[in-house]
């Protein structure tokens, strides 16, 4: 353990822990980009400078481990003096779209900007352009809004294990890429999307849907598989806009591209809302009891005419580990036979 000083209040920390995790442990608030909690530190943005007793200049506390003894002051005018002049180079390479961007509201460089109070940036001069090209269904990549953070870069490769973006170019013409420069192809997770700083990357399904205003937000777990992820769907005039995750859920925020961008099914106008029986070659809406009573009466048919062992039950992935558990006790205990099976085979 290494004791430590963060603007005056004294703490005892893990060692190995960076002076930005060991700042918001006490609840001191450093402001950045580049990290995050799920992901190993980059150090790029430049927001989290912080003066250390016996350093000759300011570091970024997201890179530099903490040690016994150590006094840090993470808000001074220097500091803050500092901040302000790398928010305004950054701001310098951005477009001034807020009005019309899918992430006004939710975006963190639009909230430094206004904690800063900057209006007017003093650099002017060349600003990147890039043409907007992307073939998938899924991901919208506006390179001109990305601030070069590497969040996408480090989730795709750290929790992913994909690497189907990297940094490419040099200088002032890095940007992030895929390979060969092609279109997007990937699992299309949208993780990416999800540790986006900025408006870079945004599910195109949320395009002119809805932003912050007027979005009801309703936690709920995903139906597309018994994992049990935890989502947020995000809606408004009793439609879903968009889905998310949050970090402090059991998939600890990460969603796969169904769980993500699979949600049009919900308002679908082909999709079932009563139980259908089919009779005299034409389906009709039933009631559920209706429909059990039938399901019921048709298996003790089959069972008492040719045995149990003429029926089989098939599971499904969607459901829950207790739904299924309860399917299989049913058909072994209930109609008599082991015939069971699974779409997973799980």
């Amino acid at each position: 353990m290494a004791k430590i000083k963060i603007d005056g209040i004294d703490t005892t920390v893990a060692e190995g822990m960076t002076v930005l995790e060991a700042a918001r442990n006490i609840g001191v608030r450093i402001p950045a980009l580049c990290q995050h909690p799920k992901l190993t530190p980059f150090g790029g943005c430049r927001l989290c400078l912080v003066e250390i007793k016996g350093f000759p200049r300011p570091v970024t506390s997201c890179t530099t481990p903490v040690s016994d003894g150590m006094e840090i002051v993470t808000t001074s005018p220097t500091i803050e003096r500092l901040r302000r002049t790398v928010l305004e180079l950054i701001l310098s390479d951005h477009p001034n779209d807020c009005m019309i961007c899918e992430q006004a509201g939710a975006c963190t460089l639009q909230e430094l900007a206004y904690e800063y109070g900057l209006r007017e940036n003093r650099f002017a001069g060349e600003r990147r352009v890039y043409e907007k090209k992307d073939g998938n269904p899924f991901i919208e990549r506006d390179l001109e809004k990305c601030i070069l953070c590497g969040r996408c870069v480090k989730v795709c490769d750290e929790v992913q294990g994909v690497e189907a973006i990297d940094f490419g170019y040099r200088g002032f013409d890095s940007k992030i890429v895929t390979s060969f420069e092609d279109d997007l192809n990937c699992e299309f997770c949208g993780q990416c999307v999800s540790v986006c700083p900025t408006g870079a990357l945004t599910g195109k399904q949320w395009a002119k849907h809805g932003r912050q205003m007027g979005v009801k937000e309703t936690d709920s777990i995903c139906s597309y598989c018994g994992t049990g992820c935890t989502i947020t769907y995000h809606v408004k005039n009793n439609d879903i806009v968009r889905v998310t995750s949050k970090e402090d859920t059991l998939n600890e925020g990460w969603l796969c591209v169904k769980g993500r961008f699979g949600y049009k099914f919900v308002s679908s106008p082909d999709r079932l809302k009563h139980p259908l029986i089919k009779k005299d070659g034409e389906f009709r809406e039933a009631t559920w009891d209706e429909a059990l009573d039938l399901i019921a009466d048709r298996l003790k048919k089959i069972k008492r005419e040719d045995g149990p062992d003429a029926i089989a039950g098939l599971s499904s992935a969607r459901c829950t580990n207790e739904e299924n558990y309860a399917f299989q006790k049913f058909i072994r205990a209930a109609v008599g036979t082991n015939n069971v099976d699974h779409c997973a085979r799980l």
